[in-house]
């Protein structure tokens, strides 16, 4: 391979639209980049998927490329490009709060057969941070919780379920996102304890992953002065890459980077130069998620790092070397069959060349596996208190139903407009009849107007959206209260939430609102399901790690 081809390699690239653009094609053609990433930018249905995947494989063909890196965000749950046609499972929170690390391997399992067939062989999942600040802005309900054992166990179910699979699993963000209360995507965040508690806590989930042969890590883009003493995020330490992931852990598998184009990167470094630092520090893989310029410097700003001298050539062989054994174990290089994609179903078993293989295999959302998603989900919902018998809902009662609408409050998130609300899930059951669906920013505005409404009704559900963050929230809900109303209150994302109104008489914990977590919701409420979830972290004291059904430590499930 040429210095370029390697450099290329090692470059991970996103782009516009839902076919190849010129941009990509020039990249893969001319760079020859290792690979791509796709966003909710790139996704309109599973066939167009399939064949932009497809698309791009053909292009590295055609170009005598190497094959992609075709990678996504695919946590489940709220952070999931891929929504419509698939087995969309829930998200790391939900699962834990099920309980089970055979759920979790299950719809890893799962997610990762229908990634793969879809073309995609590379899963930016799963999230080992261990979330123990209730002020975390980005990671929250992406967290299988604040406990690190219960983050490693589930975290290696994910890992292995994937990983069989045949699609590569990263384990994100190193050293640990959890303890923030800044989104990297915005600024820089400092972690600033100790040696002793990082290895406790931060560290345990990332050591267990490794020992359970994860694929790939993800970098955080944050500062941890017990690692680097200079003010460098992780992302461009040599101490913490080298130094602690590679030499104190032992880790032997790929090192790649959170985008640069991060705040936490671009304004404190600039991307195409953080791009030089990361590999100095021991980066394989860096991701650049956007900027055609930005993608086009940091390759060239790579090439010229090498040729004067500031990064070995070997040092780039090392990292080519590694990320293309990782191809070649996840069946990437693997030469497609008729009609097929590298590593892809289609590609796994010759075709007759009469018969043009299915675009998306019967698998991808088949009915086994939304069945399994439902079960998963059904098994998350928690009660986390209902002291005054509120719930399940009396059927012989009026009940107005407030939804504040799912926004997007992180970088991360791409949600697109919301095919369904609680109060439409529990019209389903025949259970509502009216609904108030109020826009986030809209909550202060319309506070007076929606209390009066619920004046009449002899039961409230309030499906709150984030609102330990949002005060309009919790005035809402202290409005109620104030004219005589005893709201039951569902978390349709954080279960922080309970800690804006800590007297609210019932509070379930659905931890998204994603359509299935929404219908799971709406069969406790009405008592047609028990409420079998337990809290994954602790609600200051209002309830603790490990409760639910009524709040009660164990037992029973309402």
């Amino acid at each position: 391979m040429t210095l370029e081809e390697k450099i290329g390699q090692m470059v991970l690239c996103g782009f516009t639209g839902t076919e190849p653009s010129a941009d990509i094609e020039r990249l893969i053609r001319d760079e020859a980049v290792g690979g791509v990433i796709l966003f909710a930018r790139n996704v309109q249905s599973t066939e167009q998927v399939a064949r932009l995947n497809r698309s791009l494989q053909a292009a590295a063909s055609i170009a005598g490329r190497l094959p992609l890196w075709i990678s996504i965000d695919q946590e489940g749950g709220m952070v999931a490009r891929i929504t419509d046609g698939v087995a969309l499972m829930p998200g790391a929170m939900a699962i834990a709060a099920g309980g089970s690390a055979e759920d979790a391997y299950e719809a890893a399992s799962i997610s990762g057969r229908e990634l793969k067939a879809l073309g995609i062989n590379l899963n930016f999942a799963p999230v080992l941070d261990v979330n123990n600040n209730p002020a975390n802005p980005v990671i929250g309900v992406r967290s299988f919780g604040e406990d690190p054992g219960r983050v490693a166990e589930l975290g290696v179910a994910t890992i292995r379920g994937l990983q069989e699979a045949g699609v590569v699993a990263t384990a994100k963000h190193f050293p640990g996102h959890g303890d923030t209360h800044v989104d990297s995507h915005l600024a820089l965040p400092t972690v600033a304890h100790p040696l002793e508690r990082l290895e406790q806590v931060e560290l345990r989930p990332f050591r267990e992953a490794i020992a359970a042969g994860v694929d790939a890590i993800m970098s955080a883009h944050i500062v941890f002065p017990a690692y680097e003493p200079a003010k460098l995020p992780v992302t461009l330490s040599h101490a913490a890459l080298t130094g602690l992931l590679r030499g104190e852990l032992g880790y032997q598998g790929v090192i790649m980077t959170d985008c640069l184009e991060m705040n936490a990167i671009a304004e404190h470094f600039g991307t195409v130069e953080a791009a030089v630092m990361a590999v100095e520090a021991g980066a394989d893989l860096v991701l650049i998620s956007h900027s055609h310029e930005r993608q086009l410097g940091a390759l060239e700003a790579l090439r010229l790092a090498v040729l004067a001298g500031r990064i070995r050539e070997e040092r780039i062989d090392r990292s080519v070397e590694r990320l293309l054994a990782l191809k070649a174990r996840r069946g990437v290089l693997a030469p497609a069959a008729a009609g097929g994609v590298p590593g892809g179903t289609a590609a796994e078993e010759p075709q007759d060349e009469a018969v043009e293989p299915a675009l998306v295999p019967p698998l991808v959302g088949c009915e086994a596996h939304l069945a399994a998603a439902q079960r998963i989900s059904e098994a998350s919902i928690t009660v986390v208190r209902n002291e005054r018998g509120l719930l399940p809902l009396a059927k012989d009662r009026s009940l107005v139903v407030i939804s504040v609408e799912a926004a997007v409050q992180s970088e991360v998130d791409e949600l697109l407009e919301a095919p369904l609300s609680l109060g439409k899930a529990l019209v389903e059951l025949g259970a509502c009849e009216t609904e108030w669906l109020v826009p986030l920013r809209k909550v202060g505005e319309l506070k007076e107007e929606l209390v009066r409404s619920a004046l009449f009704a002899d039961q409230v559900v309030v499906a709150t959206y984030n609102a330990y963050l949002e005060p309009d929230q919790a005035e809402l809900i202290r409005a109620l209260q104030a004219r005589g109303k005893d709201p039951i209150v569902v978390a349709l994302r954080s279960p922080y939430d309970l800690l804006a109104f800590p007297d609210v008489g019932a509070f379930m914990a659905v931890y998204e609102s994603r359509p299935l977590a929404l219908r799971s919701a709406a069969k406790v409420l009405t008592g047609g399901i028990p409420a079998a979830g337990r809290l994954p972290i602790s609600l200051g004291g209002q309830s603790t790690a490990g409760s639910g059904a009524d709040g009660s430590q164990g037992g029973d499930a309402v």
